[in-house]
């Protein structure tokens, strides 16, 4: 069974402002999105969910889903804030939804094969849906607490106009992830990549050190972890207005409690996206080089 490819395209991006996913970047107005679904395809994957906000749903079919479905299937699930499970209701004064691992879930009654998890707003490359599907397909018929996630190389996803945030990894001699530190600062520093700790210094890191991109690979499993683990968090949360339920978050309890493992795929693919409106022009010019260098058509679609 080919994966499914799950993308989160919930989010408006508010350090650069508007709608990301709607930005015409390639040279025939390709989105970044774009960019992963034809490299999703030529990667193995079999089916297309997308989980946004119900609001958006009449511009996001129009000039997004029309785009795809005479090449592969398609399905929209919607992500609400009060979308909760059974006995708690969404406090007063909260606006911001709860976060990847609850867009996740949203995927639970639309996705029953292995499934790869990606934001919108990320320029992945070609490697990494080809690594990440190679995974997934060859995974056993009914394969459980085998995750997966692509490990780019932090010298490969910085931002020239700032600091970037992103989950330092660990991984054991198998391969299987052991931890993510999520680093809020990451730049060159004097050359070396480097994040800022808690006591607010500078941190030197190799070039090489997985990071984790919001690019994973599940097996259907993982919607039931995530449904009980909710609870518990909402528990701790329902309070806390701006409380958010990562993927991260649930992936290391899985993985500390030893329940899962979750190997971690390398890639050479470069990631770029928009963090920064500054950012635009230099995304636009990266494709345009990849287009030159006969990476992808003028055209996608």
């Amino acid at each position: 069974m080919k994966p499914t490819l799950f993308v989160l395209a919930a989010g408006m991006g508010s350090r650069y402002g508007g709608l990301k996913q709607l930005d015409g970047l390639g040279p025939s107005g390709e989105t970044i999105m774009d960019y992963s679904i034809f490299d999703a395809i030529r990667g193995g994957f079999g089916k297309l969910v997308f989980v946004i906000r119900r609001d958006f749903e009449k511009d996001f079919r129009e000039k997004i889903v029309s785009k795809y479905e005479n090449h592969i299937p398609v399905e929209v699930v919607f992500q609400d804030i009060d979308n909760l499970p059974e006995g708690f209701t969404c406090p007063e004064g909260r606006v911001k939804p709860w976060g990847t691992n609850h867009a996740v879930l949203m995927g639970k009654d639309a996705i029953k094969e292995p499934f790869a998890v990606i934001n919108a707003d990320d320029f992945y490359g070609r490697d990494s849906f080809a690594v990440l599907g190679k995974y997934l397909s060859e995974l056993p018929e009914g394969a459980t607490n085998d995750y997966s996630m692509v490990g780019f190389r932090i010298g490969n996803t910085l931002s020239e106009s700032g600091t970037v945030a992103r989950g330092i990894c660990s991984a054991n001699e198998a391969g299987n992830l052991t931890t993510v530190v999520e680093r809020t600062e990451i730049m060159r520093v004097d050359g070396a990549v480097s994040y800022k700790d808690e006591k607010g210094e500078w941190v030197a890191v190799d070039d090489n050190t997985p990071v984790s991109m919001n690019m994973w690979g599940f097996t259907p499993d993982y919607f039931k972890y995530s449904e009980d683990y909710f609870v518990d968090f909402l528990k701790a949360n329902s309070e806390n207005l701006k409380a958010e339920y990562f993927i991260p978050l649930m992936v290391n309890k899985l993985v500390n409690e030893g329940t899962a493992t979750v190997k971690v795929l390398d890639t050479t693919s470069k990631w770029f996206g928009v963090t920064y409106a500054a950012d635009r022009q230099g995304v636009v010019d990266k494709i345009q080089a990849l287009v030159d260098a006969g990476e992808y058509p003028s055209k996608l679609f």
